[in-house]
């Protein structure tokens, strides 16, 4: 069974956004993810979430002052489940075609109110075979440096992995190959594999 997370709201060729269908309910930094229409199922990587009002300019206020706890706070107000939101970016770094996975854009953005779900253990596993997806985390330009997107998709990879350690090291050499002329880049990704 598939675990749906959430469905799309907003899309381009690169990336896509989605709404959850649950508040707080997010998935973690550097997951993989899927979307899909009758023809293409596109891959994303979790890169940046966030909790908001619906209502856009409008900010949540303080509501706990005499409360004991987090819950408390919407126990007394329920209204707040319905004036927030809680939503995802994922970076699109694939797709599959059939049988095949390309590690490279689609064709098309993803559509408007398709579903978006956790991938498996097995298609996380099966994605990851090849580090072609390496390059679009590595060129990014988003309000999280590609620095932590990198290494967070990758230790979050690394968790399916019948061989973790072997599958970061092989990881890291790519890395090596793709940052040959920026040393201090590679520094960092490798130091966030070790998390």
């Amino acid at each position: 069974m598939e675990e749906r997370l959430g469905e799309v709201i907003e899309a381009t060729t690169g990336e896509f956004v989605a709404q959850c269908y649950e508040l707080y309910r997010l998935p973690p930094l550097g997951s993989l993810v899927k979307t899909r229409d009758e023809a293409v199922e596109l891959y994303g990587i979790v890169y940046q979430a966030a909790t908001s009002s619906l209502e856009p300019g409008r900010r949540p206020i303080a509501r706990g002052e005499d409360e004991t706890s987090e819950e408390a706070i919407y126990q007394s107000n329920p209204q707040l489940l319905k004036l927030l939101k809680s939503e995802f970016n994922a970076l699109i770094v694939g797709h599959r075609l059939g049988d095949k996975i390309y590690q490279h854009l689609p064709p098309r953005p993803a559509h408007i109110h398709s579903f978006v779900y956790a991938c498996s253990d097995d298609e996380i596993r099966s994605f990851s075979q090849s580090f072609a997806f390496l390059i679009l985390l590595l060129n990014t330009h988003r309000p999280v440096p590609p620095e932590e997107i990198t290494g967070a998709a990758l230790r979050e990879m690394g968790r399916v992995q019948e061989d973790r350690h072997a599958f970061l090291v092989a990881a890291g050499k790519e890395l090596a190959v793709l940052l040959s002329d920026n040393f201090s880049q590679l520094k960092v990704i490798l130091g966030r594999l070790k998390a």
